[in-house]
């Protein structure tokens, strides 16, 4: 989820779901995309433990809170509006991609 309200779409796409879980399971994304292009070093790191393809590697969602970008965000005594309006527009489009 973080991936989608980062840029607005899944990191794992394909013509069908056999394409799609062969991307998954060799953790095959990517952060080239232009979405990427202002997203925070940390925030990428986030991201790569988070989808790490080795589960003894991966970080659960409560150690990804304890993320210095997490603590940095939740830190936050203000409202980054620009990141805010970004991340409502990425899930808004992420919903009429993929649900509607």
């Amino acid at each position: 989820m973080l991936y989608v309200l980062l840029c607005g779409f899944p990191p794992f796409n394909g013509e069908n779901e056999k394409e799609i879980l062969a991307k998954v399971s060799k953790a095959e994304y990517s952060l080239d995309y232009p979405e990427w292009e202002y997203v925070s070093d940390q925030a990428r790191n986030l991201v790569g433990r988070l989808l790490d393809p080795n589960p003894e590697q991966r970080i659960s969602a409560e150690e990804a809170l304890t993320d210095p970008w997490f603590k940095m965000m939740l830190g936050e005594t203000c409202l980054d509006k620009p990141l805010a309006i970004s991340t409502l527009k990425n899930l808004q489009q992420f919903r009429v991609r993929y649900f509607c």
